[in-house]
C-alpha cells in the first residue's frame, strides 16, 4: 500500500494530514445544531374552521366533509384526521417525511380556498397553520400575583409577554391559558326589559347606534386646517349606564334600568395552577419541524428582559420544559463518551504495557471522532443523541484500526527488525485487511439508508456518522499510525514485572489456544453442532422477544390527563384537578405541579407533574406513574390517568396503543361496536386505562319553533333564534377603547336566569301590535343527548381506542391482540387502523429483518470483491449467527426489549463481529502463498491474530460498557445498544475464534485465492521472412 509506505518516509506530510482533518472537523463542530433526534418531524398542516351556533353534525357534514374531500388529492398526504365539535371543524393533514412543510401549507391552502364557495356563508375564513392542532407547548411559562387582579395579569401578558415571545424564531403560536380578557358586561334582567315593553334587539341597537368611531373630517380656512373628530364613542361603565333606549311619557328609559354593567372578564372557560397558587400560562408552542432546544434557550434568555419589564408583584416562573430532558440526555451522551475513552485507553495499555506505544491508537480517537463532525455538517446532520450514540460506538471501533495496525508492526520490532523497517513491512502486510475492515463496517450501514420513514431517518444519521468516523479512522491507520510507530515503537530489552507478567499469560493463551483450535480441528463436527445451535438459539430468541418502537423513557415529568363527564363545568374539572394536585404534592420526587383545567375543552383538564433532577431521586418516572394510577383512579367523578411520555418525537400526551376502527356507517353502531371493543380490552390485564374518543352523551336543549303559531303572533323565527342566542350565548355587540386596545361589549343574561331549561321560556319577544309575546307560547325545549366531537380518519368516520400498556406487555403482543379482536368482532363494512406510536412501530418493524438481510449481502459483496473470492467471505460470515444469540441473551437477561436502538445494535453487530474472521481469513491467505498446508496456515494465522482480535473485542466491549450501565435522562435506550454489543461481542468472539477456523479447512479450495499473477504476453513477433 504506497499510502502508508509514503506517510512513513514523509512524517510531515502524514501528520498535516491528520491535522486538516482535525481542523475542518473543529469548523464543522461549531456549525452543528443540537436536538433531541434527527428531524424526523413530519410536515402537519391543521385547517381550522369556525361556524358560530352549529353543532358537531351540522359541521360534519357541511363544513369538513367538503374541506377534507378536496384536501384528500394533495401529493404527499399520509393521513388526514378531523374532529367537528360543536361550533369548529379541525382537520390535521399529516405529510410524508419527504415533503417540504412550506409546499405543504401552500398545497392545503390552494385546496381550501376551491372548496371556500361551497362552505356555508356565515362560516369565518379557514385558518391554515403549520402546526398539529391539539400540539403541546414545548415550553409553558406561569405567571402569578398577590396584588393584581387576574384581568390585569392577562392584559400585561398580551401587551408586553406575548409579542416578545412570537419573535423567537421557530415559535408558532403563543397560546395562553387561565386568561381573563376585559370586555364590558351588560347583563340583562328579563323581567325588567318585558316591563318596558323592551325586546333584546331594541337594547342591541341602542347600543350600536350610541356607541360609535367616526371621522368627521376637516375644518379648512385659507391659513390653517383643523381635523374634526365626534366623540361618538363609549368607554366608560357610566358612559354605557346612561345609554337611552326610549322615551315613555317623557321619561327616558336608559340601559341602567333593565341591565346591571360592568367591566368583567370576557369568559371563565380555563384556569390554572402552579404549585397551588392561581396563575395564568403562556405556553409556548413550537413550529412542527422547529427544535425545542433553540427555542426553549431562546425563551429563558428573554426571562430576565421580561421580568424586568413587569409591573411590581407579578412574577414569571418556568412551569414546564420539554426541552430539560434533551438537554440533560445530549450532555449525559458526551459524559460517556469521556468515560468510553478512558476503558479504552485501559485497554490498549494493559496489551501494550508501554506509554508510548500506547499514546498511538489514542490520537486516533479525536482525529476520528472530530473528523466525523466535518462529514456530519457536510451530509447536513445534527449534534442529536443518536450521532452521539454513534460517537460513543466509534470510540471503540476507530481504535481497532490502529491496534491492528500497531500490533503487527510491534511483532516484527520484537523479532528484531529496525522500527523503520517493521514500519514498512508490516504495514505492507497489514493494509489490505484493514481496508477491508473499514470498507466492510462502511458496508453494513448503507443498506441502513434504504429504511423507510421516521426510522430510516434515525438509522441513516447513526449510521453515516458512524461509517464516516471508520473510514476516517481506516485513513489515520494507514497514514499517522505506521508514522508514529516509526518514531515511537522500540524494543525493549528489559521488561519491567508487569510487562513481565502480561507477557507470560499472553503467551499462555496463546499456546493454549493454539492447542485448543488443533484439538476442534480433528473433531470438526463440534462445531458444526455449535453453528446450529447458535442459529436456532437466535431464531428462538428473536421470535419470543418482546418488541415496541422504543423503550419507555424517564423524562423527568409525568402528564395526567383528565376527562370529567360531558356537560361538566369548568368548577367541577378544576375541583378534580385540585385533588390531583394534592396527590402529587405528596411526593418528595415532584417539585412542580402544574394543572390547566379547561384545556382544550371545558370538561378537560391537564396536569405536569415535574420532577427533581434525575440524581436527587431514587424512583423512575414510571415507577412513580405506577404508585400514581391507583390514587387516580380512585377519584369518582372523573377519568384520570398517568401518562409518560413517549419517546422518537412522537406527540406529548400520545399514549402507546393507538387503534383506529373506520367505516361509514352511523356514529350509533360505530359507538356500538367500539363498547364491544373495549369491552374484551378491559378483560386483558396488559391494558391500562383504555380509553375511546367516541362520546354519544354530551347533554344538549333542542329548542324548537312553532312556526304556526309564531307567523300568527307576527313573531320571525329570526328573532326567537337571536334573543336566546344574546340571552344564553353572550353576543358581541359592539367594541369599546381601553388605552390603546379594542375590547368586545358583552350582552347576556345573568347567570341566575340561565341555569334551568325553563329559564328559555321567560324570555319575551315582540309581536304584532307592541304586544310582549313569552317564548313559553312559541317554542318547546326537550332535552337529548348529542356527539361531543365526530372524528373522521382519512375521510371515514372513526373512533379511535387508546391505551397504555402495563410492564412487561410489549407492543407488539398488544395489537396482535387488538387485530385478533378485530378479526372476531367487526361486520362488514369496518375496518382497521393504527396511528401514532402504534403506526409507526408497524410500519418500521418488518423494516428490520429486510435491513438485516441487506447488510449481510452487502458485507458479502464488498468482502467477495476484495478477497477475489466467494468462499472466504461465507466462512466470514459464518459467525454472525453466533454474535446475535450473545446479543439477545444479554437483552433478554437485562430486561430489553427488540426496538429501534436494540435494532441499530444488533446490525452494527455484524460488522463488528465479521472484522475477527477477516483478520483470521486475510492471514491464512497470505501463509498458504508463502506454501504453508491449509492446516498449519490457519492454526498459525489465528494464533498470532490473537492478541489484536482479544485488543480490538476488549476495547469494543469497553467502549460500550458505559452504554449498558448508563443512567440518568434518556439512559433507557442507551442501555439496550450497550447490552446488544457487549452480550454479542463477548459470546460471539469466543466462538468465532474456533467456528472461523474450522470452516476454513472444511471450505478452502486448492488454490489461493487472488489476483491471477500470469503476467500478460506481448504479441507474438512475425516469423523471420520466409525464404523464397
Amino acid at each position: 500500500m504506497r499510502l502508508s509506505e509514503i506517510s512513513i518516509r514523509r512524517p510531515v506530510f502524514a501528520t498535516v494530514m491528520s491535522l486538516m482533518i482535525l481542523l475542518i472537523g473543529l469548523v464543522s463542530f461549531d456549525r452543528l445544531a443540537v436536538r433531541e433526534y434527527p428531524r424526523i418531524d413530519e410536515p402537519v398542516v391543521t385547517v381550522t374552521t369556525r361556524l358560530v351556533g352549529a353543532s358537531s353534525e351540522v359541521i360534519e357534514s357541511q363544513v369538513t366533509k367538503p374541506l377534507e374531500d378536496s384536501i384528500a388529492g394533495i401529493d404527499g398526504v399520509d393521513i388526514i384526521s378531523s374532529i367537528s365539535r360543536s361550533e369548529q371543524s379541525q382537520i390535521t393533514v399529516r405529510f410524508k417525511l419527504e415533503k417540504n412543510p412550506d409546499d405543504a401549507a401552500a398545497d392545503v391552502r390552494d385546496r381550501v380556498s376551491r372548496v371556500r364557495g361551497r362552505l356555508p356563508d356565515a362560516v369565518d375564513e379557514p385558518v391554515i397553520a403549520k402546526v398539529e392542532a391539539d400540539a403541546t407547548p414545548t415550553i409553558w411559562l406561569a405567571f402569578t400575583s398577590e396584588t393584581l387582579s387576574p384581568l390585569q395579569v392577562t392584559d400585561v401578558i398580551n401587551r408586553i409577554v406575548k409579542p416578545r415571545l412570537q419573535t423567537v424564531p421557530g415559535v408558532s403560536n403563543v397560546q395562553v391559558n387561565g386568561d381573563r380578557l376585559f370586555a364590558m358586561r351588560i347583563w340583562l334582567d328579563p323581567d325588567k326589559l318585558a316591563a318596558y315593553r323592551l325586546t333584546v334587539q331594541d337594547v342591541e341597537e341602542a347600543i350600536r347606534r350610541q356607541n360609535l368611531e367616526v371621522p368627521a373630517g376637516r375644518i379648512e380656512s385659507q391659513q390653517r386646517e383643523f381635523s374634526v373628530t365626534a366623540r361618538t364613542d363609549l368607554n366608560t361603565v357610566p358612559q354605557f349606564a346612561d345609554i337611552a333606549l326610549k322615551s315613555v311619557n317623557g321619561y327616558t328609559v336608559r340601559l341602567r334600568d333593565v341591565a346591571r354593567i360592568e367591566q368583567g372578564p370576557a369568559s371563565e372557560r380555563s384556569s390554572v395552577r402552579l404549585n397551588g397558587v392561581p396563575s395564568i400560562s403562556t405556553g409556548i408552542i413550537r413550529n412542527a419541524t422547529a427544535n425545542p432546544l433553540e427555542i426553549s434557550a431562546a425563551v429563558r434568555k428573554l426571562m430576565p428582559q421580561i421580568q424586568a419589564e413587569l409591573p411590581p408583584g407579578l412574577t414569571v416562573q418556568v412551569a414546564n420544559d420539554n426541552a430539560v430532558f434533551i438537554d440533560r440526555s445530549v450532555k449525559s451522551v458526551y459524559r460517556t463518551i469521556a468515560e468510553a475513552v478512558l476503558l479504552v485507553a485501559l485497554v490498549v495499555f494493559v496489551f501494550l504495557r508501554t506509554i508510548r506505544a500506547s499514546i498511538i491508537p489514542m490520537v486516533t480517537i479525536p482525529v476520528s471522532l472530530v473528523g466525523a463532525f466535518g462529514i456530519m455538517a457536510a451530509a447536513g446532520f445534527t449534534i442529536n443523541t443518536l450521532t452521539l450514540l454513534a460517537l460513543v460506538l466509534a470510540i471503540g471501533l476507530v481504535v481497532d484500526d490502529a491496534i491492528v495496525v500497531l500490533e503487527n508492526i510491534f511483532r516484527h520490532i520484537e523479532e528484531g527488525l529496525e522500527p523503520f523497517q517493521a514500519a514498512l513491512k508490516g504495514a505492507k502486510e497489514i493494509s489490505f485487511a484493514v481496508v477491508a475492515m473499514t470498507l466492510t463496517l462502511a458496508a453494513v450501514y448503507a443498506p441502513l439508508a434504504f429504511t423507510p420513514g421516521r426510522t430510516g431517518r434515525l438509522f441513516t444519521e447513526f449510521a453515516l456518522t458512524l461509517a464516516g468516523a471508520v473510514i476516517v479512522s481506516g485513513f489515520v491507520a494507514l497514514t499517522l499510525t505506521p508514522m508514529m510507530c516509526s518514531k515511537l515503537l522500540r524494543h525493549n530489552p528489559s521488561p519491567n514485572a508487569f510487562d513481565r507478567g502480561m507477557e507470560r499469560v499472553l503467551v499462555a493463551l496463546g499456546n493454549g489456544y493454539g492447542r485448543a483450535l488443533g484439538g476442534v480441528l480433528t473433531q470438526r463436527w463440534i462445531v458444526l453442532l455449535i453453528i446450529a445451535a447458535a442459529a436456532g438459539g437466535s431464531w428462538w430468541l428473536f421470535k419470543n422477544a418482546k418488541s415496541e418502537l422504543a423503550p419507555m423513557e424517564d423524562r423527568g415529568v409525568i402528564l395526567a390527563t383528565v376527562n370529567a363527564p360531558d356537560g361538566a363545568t369548568l368548577e367541577y374539572t378544576a375541583r378534580y384537578l385540585r385533588a390531583i394536585e394534592s396527590i402529587g404534592r405528596s411526593f418528595p420526587e415532584f417539585d412542580r405541579v402544574f394543572v390547566v383545567a379547561g384545556n382544550p375543552t371545558v370538561s378537560q383538564g391537564i396536569s405536569f407533574l415535574r420532577t427533581v433532577d434525575w440524581t436527587q431521586r431514587e424512583r423512575s418516572t414510571l415507577e412513580l406513574a405506577q404508585l400514581l394510577q391507583p390514587q387516580f383512579m380512585g377519584l369518582p367523578g372523573v377519568t384520570a390517568f398517568p401518562v409518560t411520555p413517549p419517546s422518537l418525537g412522537q406527540g406529548f400526551r400520545e399514549r402507546s396503543v393507538n387503534y383506529v376502527i373506520v367505516t361509514s356507517d352511523s356514529y350509533e353502531n360505530l359507538a356500538r361496536i367500539s363498547q364491544q371493543f373495549m369491552a374484551e380490552i378491559a378483560k386483558n390485564p396488559g391494558f391500562v386505562q383504555p380509553d375511546s374518543d367516541l362520546r354519544l352523551n354530551k347533554p344538549e336543549i333542542f329548542v324548537e319553533v312553532d312556526r304556526t303559531r309564531a307567523a300568527d303572533m307576527g313573531v320571525s323565527v329570526d328573532a326567537v333564534a337571536r334573543t336566546v342566542e344574546t340571552m344564553l350565548g353572550g353576543r358581541v355587540v359592539t367594541r369599546y377603547k381601553r388605552d390603546a386596545d379594542q375590547y368586545d361589549v358583552i350582552v347576556q343574561t345573568e347567570g341566575r336566569g340561565r341555569t334551568t331549561p325553563e329559564d328559555i321560556e321567560r324570555l319575551f319577544v315582540r309581536g304584532r301590535g307592541e304586544a310582549m309575546v313569552p317564548l313559553s307560547s312559541l317554542i318547546k325545549a326537550r332535552e337529548a343527548v348529542s356527539p361531543r366531537e365526530l372524528n373522521h380518519f382519512n375521510q371515514r368516520r372513526s373512533v379511535s381506542i387508546t391505551a397504555n400498556l402495563a410492564p412487561g406487555y410489549a407492543l407488539g403482543e398488544a395489537l396482535q391482540f387488538m387485530d385478533s379482536t378485530a378479526a372476531r368482532l367487526l361486520p362488514p363494512g369496518y375496518a382497521t387502523e393504527l396511528n401514532g406510536v402504534s403506526r409507526e412501530f408497524r410500519s418500521s418493524a418488518g423494516a428490520l429483518g429486510v435491513v438485516f438481510v441487506l447488510a449481510l449481502l452487502f458485507i458479502y459483496l464488498v468482502l467477495a470483491a476484495q478477497f477475489e473470492s466467494f468462499v472466504d467471505p461465507f466462512v466470514i460470515l459464518l459467525a454472525v449467527p453466533l454474535s446475535t444469540v450473545g446479543a439477545l441473551l444479554a437483552l433478554h437477561w437485562s430486561g430489553g426489549t427488540l426496538n429501534v436502538y436494540s435494532q441499530i445494535g444488533l446490525i452494527t453487530l455484524v460488522g463488528l463481529i465479521s472484522k475477527h474472521g477477516i483478520l483470521i481469513v486475510e492471514f491464512s491467505n497470505q501463509l498458504r502463498q508463502q506454501g504453508r498446508s491449509v492446516r498449519e496456515a490457519v492454526i498459525e494465522a489465528s494464533s498470532l491474530r490473537l492478541r489484536p482480535i482479544l485488543m480490538t473485542t476488549g476495547a469494543m466491549v469497553l467502549g460500550a460498557l458505559p452504554l449498558a450501565l448508563a443512567s440518568g435522562a434518556g439512559a433507557e435506550s442507551r442501555q439496550q445498544i450497550g447490552w446488544v454489543i457487549v452480550g454479542g461481542l463477548s459470546l460471539g468472539t469466543v466462538l468465532t475464534l474456533f467456528v472461523v477456523p474450522t470452516m476454513y479447512t472444511l471450505f478452502a479450495r486448492k488454490a489461493v485465492p487472488g489476483e491471477i499473477v500470469t503476467p500478460a504476453v506481448d504479441a507474438p513477433s512475425q516469423a523471420t521472412a520466409a525464404p523464397h
